[in-house]
């Protein structure tokens, strides 16, 4: 039985670095995902995530419910992956590459070409669409989890949420048709 994330919260404030070890593997995939396609970025994401990690480590006393600390750290994530995708656009670096794999989003077993026209889709939206996209759907966040996780109100969220899959059928339709 694997320890509870306060038990491993608890084992990091006393010194364990074996147990932050612990929790950064048990949730680097799934918010590396998050990143990446928030990003459209491996390396970019990668960044994101190991500040995202540093940072946590730095700040875990504040972690005032280390029961929650998945959810914690994704907050965490989340806005490092806003700054950098800011600096990436001040300096126009941004262009949301699509790589040869891409990660999840995969609601159905599907051929690669509908999966890169998925990501391409996904790339399309805008960020704040595509990131209340990719919570709900992606990392399955209820209403009041994404809020937590961005600050918004859930209404804005469940609006940006409904927009987003709105753009992403008439996206997707368009390429189906053609």
């Amino acid at each position: 039985m694997s320890d509870s994330d306060a038990a491993l919260v608890a084992r990091t404030l006393e010194g364990d670095l074996n147990a932050y070890g612990v929790l950064m593997a048990r949730y680097r995939d799934s918010f590396g995902r998050y990143a990446f396609h928030m990003l459209g970025n491996r390396e970019d994401a990668q960044e994101a995530m190991q500040d995202s990690f540093v940072r946590a480590y730095r700040a875990l006393e504040t972690c005032r419910q280390p029961d929650r600390f998945g959810a914690w750290l994704f907050r965490i994530v989340a806005n490092r992956c806003r700054t950098v995708r800011h600096r990436l656009l001040r300096y126009r670096r941004f262009d949301a590459e699509l790589p040869d794999e891409i990660p999840a989003v995969d609601p159905a077993p599907a051929s690669f070409e509908w999966r890169e026209e998925i990501g391409r889709a996904l790339a399309r939206l805008r960020p704040h669409y595509r990131e209340a996209f990719l919570l709900r759907y992606v990392e399955g966040l209820d209403d009041a989890e994404m809020s937590l996780v961005t600050g918004a109100r859930e209404a804005a969220l469940r609006m940006r949420v409904k927009r987003a899959g709105d753009q992403l059928r008439e996206l997707l339709r368009d390429v189906h048709a053609g």
